[in-house]
Protein backbone atom coordinates (compact mmCIF):
# COMPACT_ATOMS: atom_id res chain seq x y z
CA UNK A 1 0.00 0.00 0.00
CA UNK A 2 1.41 3.20 -1.02
CA UNK A 3 1.59 5.59 2.12
CA UNK A 4 -0.26 8.77 2.25
CA UNK A 5 2.85 10.94 1.58
CA UNK A 6 3.59 9.11 -1.83
CA UNK A 7 -0.43 9.50 -2.20
CA UNK A 8 -0.29 13.05 -1.91
CA UNK A 9 3.15 13.64 -3.81
CA UNK A 10 1.86 11.54 -6.52
CA UNK A 11 -1.43 13.49 -7.05
CA UNK A 12 0.54 16.60 -6.60
CA UNK A 13 3.04 16.16 -9.27
CA UNK A 14 0.20 14.83 -12.22
CA UNK A 15 -2.41 17.47 -11.68
CA UNK A 16 -2.10 19.93 -9.01
CA UNK A 17 -3.69 20.68 -6.12
CA UNK A 18 -6.47 23.00 -7.87
CA UNK A 19 -7.76 22.57 -10.97
CA UNK A 20 -7.31 25.16 -13.87
CA UNK A 21 -9.63 27.63 -14.35
CA UNK A 22 -12.92 26.64 -16.05
CA UNK A 23 -12.04 23.32 -15.18
CA UNK A 24 -13.81 20.88 -12.70
CA UNK A 25 -11.83 19.14 -9.95
CA UNK A 26 -11.79 15.22 -9.89
CA UNK A 27 -11.64 13.08 -7.23
CA UNK A 28 -10.10 9.75 -6.83
CA UNK A 29 -12.08 7.16 -4.86
CA UNK A 30 -9.18 7.13 -1.62
CA UNK A 31 -9.55 10.60 -1.29
CA UNK A 32 -12.33 11.15 1.56
CA UNK A 33 -11.07 14.49 3.12
CA UNK A 34 -12.71 16.67 0.84
CA UNK A 35 -13.13 20.57 2.25
CA UNK A 36 -15.93 20.96 3.31
CA UNK A 37 -18.65 23.32 1.35
CA UNK A 38 -19.76 26.95 2.88
CA UNK A 39 -23.52 27.58 2.60
CA UNK A 40 -23.73 29.86 0.06
CA UNK A 41 -26.45 32.31 2.85
CA UNK A 42 -25.84 31.64 6.26
CA UNK A 43 -27.69 32.91 9.70
CA UNK A 44 -27.58 32.74 13.34
CA UNK A 45 -31.16 33.26 14.72
CA UNK A 46 -33.01 34.56 11.83
CA UNK A 47 -29.87 37.22 11.51
CA UNK A 48 -27.62 37.23 7.97
CA UNK A 49 -24.31 35.94 8.42
CA UNK A 50 -22.03 38.87 6.03
CA UNK A 51 -20.07 36.14 4.76
CA UNK A 52 -18.62 38.51 1.98
CA UNK A 53 -17.29 40.98 5.05
CA UNK A 54 -13.57 40.60 5.43
CA UNK A 55 -12.58 37.33 6.85
CA UNK A 56 -15.68 36.25 7.65
CA UNK A 57 -15.60 33.21 5.52
CA UNK A 58 -12.55 32.02 5.65
CA UNK A 59 -13.25 32.32 9.72
CA UNK A 60 -16.30 30.28 9.34
CA UNK A 61 -14.43 27.92 7.10
CA UNK A 62 -11.55 27.20 9.54
CA UNK A 63 -14.31 25.67 11.96
CA UNK A 64 -16.36 24.41 9.24
CA UNK A 65 -13.08 22.07 8.89
CA UNK A 66 -12.34 21.28 12.42
CA UNK A 67 -16.15 20.74 13.02
CA UNK A 68 -16.47 18.18 10.10
CA UNK A 69 -12.97 16.43 10.53
CA UNK A 70 -12.95 16.03 14.51
CA UNK A 71 -14.72 13.06 13.33
CA UNK A 72 -14.98 11.22 17.40
CA UNK A 73 -16.29 14.22 19.27
CA UNK A 74 -18.59 15.75 16.37
CA UNK A 75 -20.23 12.05 16.19
CA UNK A 76 -21.05 12.29 19.76
CA UNK A 77 -22.07 15.49 19.81
CA UNK A 78 -25.19 13.61 17.42
CA UNK A 79 -25.55 10.96 19.84
CA UNK A 80 -25.80 13.46 22.94
CA UNK A 81 -28.19 15.72 21.16
CA UNK A 82 -30.86 12.76 20.60
CA UNK A 83 -30.94 12.55 24.11
CA UNK A 84 -30.44 16.33 25.74
CA UNK A 85 -32.23 18.13 22.72
CA UNK A 86 -35.75 17.06 23.39
CA UNK A 87 -35.60 19.04 26.66
CA UNK A 88 -33.38 21.85 25.99
CA UNK A 89 -35.95 22.75 22.69
CA UNK A 90 -39.02 23.01 24.81
CA UNK A 91 -37.10 25.29 27.51
CA UNK A 92 -35.44 27.54 24.81
CA UNK A 93 -39.12 27.80 23.38
CA UNK A 94 -40.85 28.87 26.23
CA UNK A 95 -38.43 31.52 27.12
CA UNK A 96 -39.14 32.69 23.96
CA UNK A 97 -34.94 32.00 22.59
CA UNK A 98 -33.91 31.20 19.40
CA UNK A 99 -33.63 27.52 18.78
CA UNK A 100 -30.44 28.07 17.07
CA UNK A 101 -29.18 28.07 20.67
CA UNK A 102 -29.65 24.96 21.60
CA UNK A 103 -26.20 24.30 19.62
CA UNK A 104 -24.68 26.80 22.33
CA UNK A 105 -24.12 24.36 25.10
CA UNK A 106 -22.53 21.89 22.35
CA UNK A 107 -19.41 24.05 22.17
CA UNK A 108 -19.42 24.96 25.79
CA UNK A 109 -19.23 21.77 27.12
CA UNK A 110 -19.77 18.90 24.44
CA UNK A 111 -23.16 18.62 26.50
CA UNK A 112 -20.90 16.80 29.48
CA UNK A 113 -20.97 18.24 32.79
CA UNK A 114 -17.72 19.43 31.98
CA UNK A 115 -15.76 21.74 34.64
CA UNK A 116 -13.30 24.41 32.91
CA UNK A 117 -9.68 25.08 34.30
CA UNK A 118 -11.42 28.24 35.79
CA UNK A 119 -14.34 26.58 37.18
CA UNK A 120 -17.33 26.85 35.06
CA UNK A 121 -19.43 24.15 35.24
CA UNK A 122 -22.15 21.80 33.35
CA UNK A 123 -23.50 21.98 30.13
CA UNK A 124 -24.01 25.72 30.03
CA UNK A 125 -20.32 26.35 31.73
CA UNK A 126 -22.22 28.99 34.89
CA UNK A 127 -19.35 29.91 36.74
CA UNK A 128 -20.02 29.79 40.71
CA UNK A 129 -19.95 33.45 41.44
CA UNK A 130 -22.69 33.75 38.40
CA UNK A 131 -24.92 30.97 38.79
CA UNK A 132 -26.65 32.16 42.16
CA UNK A 133 -27.75 35.14 39.28
CA UNK A 134 -29.81 33.72 37.47
CA UNK A 135 -31.23 31.19 39.74
CA UNK A 136 -29.04 28.81 40.43
CA UNK A 137 -28.61 27.46 44.08
CA UNK A 138 -24.75 26.12 44.40
CA UNK A 139 -24.02 24.85 48.27
CA UNK A 140 -21.13 22.22 48.85
CA UNK A 141 -24.23 19.52 48.36
CA UNK A 142 -26.40 20.62 45.64
CA UNK A 143 -25.06 22.60 42.30
CA UNK A 144 -27.72 23.24 40.21
CA UNK A 145 -24.96 24.39 37.36
CA UNK A 146 -25.28 20.53 36.65
CA UNK A 147 -29.09 20.25 36.73
CA UNK A 148 -29.64 20.13 32.83
CA UNK A 149 -33.24 21.73 32.98
CA UNK A 150 -32.40 24.39 35.39
CA UNK A 151 -28.87 25.44 33.92
CA UNK A 152 -30.61 25.22 30.54
CA UNK A 153 -33.56 28.02 31.84
CA UNK A 154 -30.69 30.38 33.60
CA UNK A 155 -28.32 30.20 30.28
CA UNK A 156 -31.80 31.48 28.41
CA UNK A 157 -32.19 34.14 31.27
CA UNK A 158 -28.49 35.29 30.49
CA UNK A 159 -28.80 35.33 26.46
CA UNK A 160 -32.13 37.36 26.41
CA UNK A 161 -31.15 39.83 28.64
CA UNK A 162 -27.71 40.20 27.03
CA UNK A 163 -29.72 40.66 23.27
CA UNK A 164 -31.93 43.40 24.98
CA UNK A 165 -28.82 45.00 25.74
CA UNK A 166 -26.78 44.37 22.29
CA UNK A 167 -30.00 43.99 20.16
CA UNK A 168 -27.52 41.21 18.28
CA UNK A 169 -27.75 37.23 18.62
CA UNK A 170 -24.03 36.87 17.33
CA UNK A 171 -23.06 39.59 20.21
CA UNK A 172 -25.13 37.71 22.95
CA UNK A 173 -23.46 34.41 21.84
CA UNK A 174 -20.28 36.13 22.06
CA UNK A 175 -21.30 38.10 25.32
CA UNK A 176 -21.59 34.25 27.04
CA UNK A 177 -17.96 33.76 26.40
CA UNK A 178 -16.74 37.18 26.80
CA UNK A 179 -18.77 38.96 29.60
CA UNK A 180 -21.38 41.72 28.60
CA UNK A 181 -19.16 43.93 29.41
CA UNK A 182 -15.69 42.51 27.51
CA UNK A 183 -18.28 43.04 24.88
CA UNK A 184 -19.24 46.12 25.50
CA UNK A 185 -16.01 47.89 26.11
CA UNK A 186 -14.58 45.92 22.83
CA UNK A 187 -17.36 47.99 20.69
CA UNK A 188 -16.89 51.32 22.17
CA UNK A 189 -12.77 50.86 21.50
CA UNK A 190 -13.01 49.38 18.14
CA UNK A 191 -15.57 51.60 16.78
CA UNK A 192 -17.59 49.05 15.33
CA UNK A 193 -21.60 47.47 15.73
CA UNK A 194 -21.30 44.11 15.19
CA UNK A 195 -19.77 40.95 16.14
CA UNK A 196 -18.09 40.25 12.58
CA UNK A 197 -16.37 43.44 12.58
CA UNK A 198 -14.96 43.31 15.87
CA UNK A 199 -10.97 41.95 16.86
CA UNK A 200 -10.85 39.85 19.82
CA UNK A 201 -9.08 37.39 21.71
CA UNK A 202 -8.99 33.81 19.62
CA UNK A 203 -11.58 32.15 22.18
CA UNK A 204 -14.14 34.68 21.84
CA UNK A 205 -13.26 35.35 17.84
CA UNK A 206 -13.75 31.69 16.64
CA UNK A 207 -17.09 31.16 19.82
CA UNK A 208 -19.45 32.42 17.30
CA UNK A 209 -18.71 31.04 14.22
CA UNK A 210 -18.04 27.50 15.92
CA UNK A 211 -21.66 27.89 16.65
CA UNK A 212 -22.38 28.49 13.23
CA UNK A 213 -20.06 25.37 12.20
CA UNK A 214 -21.87 22.83 14.80
CA UNK A 215 -25.00 24.23 13.40
CA UNK A 216 -24.66 23.80 9.61
CA UNK A 217 -23.23 20.24 10.09
CA UNK A 218 -26.32 19.72 12.22
CA UNK A 219 -28.73 20.77 9.86
CA UNK A 220 -27.53 18.39 6.76
CA UNK A 221 -25.13 15.94 8.16
CA UNK A 222 -24.71 13.52 5.52
CA UNK A 223 -23.70 16.43 3.71
CA UNK A 224 -21.16 16.73 6.08
CA UNK A 225 -20.02 13.00 5.94
CA UNK A 226 -21.88 12.02 8.96
CA UNK A 227 -24.45 8.85 8.65
CA UNK A 228 -26.32 8.04 12.36
CA UNK A 229 -29.16 5.61 12.05
CA UNK A 230 -31.41 5.92 14.19
CA UNK A 231 -30.50 2.74 16.58
CA UNK A 232 -26.85 4.25 17.37
CA UNK A 233 -28.24 7.52 18.86
CA UNK A 234 -28.68 7.88 22.87
CA UNK A 235 -32.36 7.74 24.00
CA UNK A 236 -33.49 10.23 26.50
CA UNK A 237 -33.58 8.63 29.91
CA UNK A 238 -36.50 6.79 31.15
CA UNK A 239 -37.15 8.33 34.79
CA UNK A 240 -39.99 9.15 37.30
CA UNK A 241 -39.77 11.60 39.58
CA UNK A 242 -39.54 11.52 43.56
CA UNK A 243 -40.36 14.75 45.66
CA UNK A 244 -38.12 15.02 48.96
CA UNK A 245 -38.75 16.84 51.80
CA UNK A 246 -36.73 15.59 54.50
CA UNK A 247 -33.06 15.08 54.50
CA UNK A 248 -31.44 11.82 52.76
CA UNK A 249 -28.50 10.69 55.48
CA UNK A 250 -27.18 8.37 52.79
CA UNK A 251 -27.84 8.61 49.14
CA UNK A 252 -27.03 5.10 48.36
CA UNK A 253 -29.19 3.47 50.75
CA UNK A 254 -31.86 5.76 49.65
CA UNK A 255 -31.11 5.03 46.04
CA UNK A 256 -31.56 1.13 47.17
CA UNK A 257 -34.69 1.41 48.78
CA UNK A 258 -35.63 2.88 45.79
CA UNK A 259 -34.98 -0.30 43.25
CA UNK A 260 -32.24 1.77 41.94
CA UNK A 261 -28.21 2.33 42.97
CA UNK A 262 -26.12 5.04 43.75
CA UNK A 263 -24.76 4.80 40.35
CA UNK A 264 -28.07 5.72 38.49
CA UNK A 265 -28.90 8.42 41.20
CA UNK A 266 -25.80 9.99 40.43
CA UNK A 267 -26.08 10.32 36.61
CA UNK A 268 -29.82 11.07 36.80
CA UNK A 269 -28.89 14.26 39.33
CA UNK A 270 -25.37 15.14 38.73
CA UNK A 271 -26.33 18.11 40.81
CA UNK A 272 -26.18 15.72 44.23
CA UNK A 273 -22.69 16.77 45.09
CA UNK A 274 -22.16 14.98 47.97
CA UNK A 275 -23.77 11.72 49.02
CA UNK A 276 -26.12 12.96 51.18
CA UNK A 277 -28.85 15.73 50.86
CA UNK A 278 -29.89 18.25 53.88
CA UNK A 279 -33.21 19.88 53.63
CA UNK A 280 -34.44 22.69 55.76
CA UNK A 281 -37.49 22.77 56.86
CA UNK A 282 -39.44 24.53 54.33
CA UNK A 283 -37.46 23.26 51.56
CA UNK A 284 -37.73 20.35 48.85
CA UNK A 285 -36.05 18.82 45.62
CA UNK A 286 -37.18 16.59 43.14
CA UNK A 287 -34.86 13.39 42.93
CA UNK A 288 -35.12 11.80 39.17
CA UNK A 289 -34.56 7.53 39.15
CA UNK A 290 -34.45 4.95 36.30
CA UNK A 291 -38.04 4.57 35.53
Amino acid sequence: MLSIGLLLSSSVSNSGITADAGEKMEFSDWVQNRAPQIPEQEDLAGEVVPLDLFGVREQLDREMIANTYHHSSTMLYFKRAARWFPIIEPILKEKGLPDDFKYLCIIESGMTQAVSPAGAAGFWQFMKATAPRYGLEVTNEVDERYHVEKSTQAACDYLLEAYDEFDSWALAAASYNMGKGGVRKQLSRQGVDTYWELHLNSETARYVYRLLAVKTIFEEPAKYGFALEEETLYRPYRTRKIRVEESIPDLASFAVEQGSNLKALKVLNPWLRKDELTIEPGESFTIELPA
